[in-house]
């Protein structure tokens, strides 16, 4: 078997292991899923999971550090852009859902297997997650310093509002629903910076 194909065609292996990691783990759940499934949906071998990932928990880790690799790119993005604070909190706030929802089966199995992770993992994760909240923090105490945002509500809790919603995404949005990813976006975003105002 070729070493950078998949049964399709071109996924490189280390790519195909994730997927399929990835759809195993939401199906079934990570607990319940072994490695032997994992290599034989993928059409590798164990050697080839150990070679890329190390052990199931690294793939575990892989599945979310991905998705927040992404936000945390696309967030600097929108964050150091050169417009006002409050188009470059909305930009990540609605951001922040869209790639949440386009990542959903990630997101879940994480939220839903982290307790899995080792303590060195978990708190390799937990240190990541803070950046990237400290980050969306930092937006909304520069719009808090300069009037534009009310002052009267700490940072940390407007945060926490906010990213209990994204958190909450994955028990109940759906594709098929009536609303797209953009909207649900849009009005999340809505109600933060409403929830802002001075």
């Amino acid at each position: 078997m070729a070493a950078t194909k998949d049964g399709d065609g071109t996924k490189p292996v280390a790519q195909r292991l994730l997927a399929t990691a990835t759809h195993l783990f939401a199906e079934r759940g990570y607990d319940r899923t072994s490695v032997q499934e994992i290599v034989d949906a993928a059409g590798v071998t164990k050697g080839a999971l150990y070679h890329y990932f190390g052990s199931k928990e690294d793939l575990l880790h892989e599945v979310y550090g991905r998705v927040l690799r992404l936000q945390q790119e696309r967030l600097n993005h929108f964050a150091d852009a050169d417009a006002p604070v409050e188009q470059r909190l909305r930009d990540a706030a609605a951001d922040v859902v869209v790639t949440t929802i386009e990542n959903l089966d990630d997101t879940k199995i994480f939220f839903r297997s982290m307790h899995h992770l080792g303590p060195e993992k978990d708190k390799q994760v937990r240190a990541e997650r803070r950046r990237y909240h400290e980050r969306f923090r930092a937006l909304i105490e520069e719009g808090q310093r300069s009037g534009v945002f009310a002052a009267d509500v700490p940072a940390d809790l407007v945060v926490d509002y906010h990213f209990g919603s994204v958190h909450h995404l994955g028990t109940w949005y759906r594709e098929d629903g009536p609303l797209t990813p953009q909207q649900v976006a849009d009005h999340l975003a809505g109600l933060l910076l409403r929830a802002l105002r001075p």
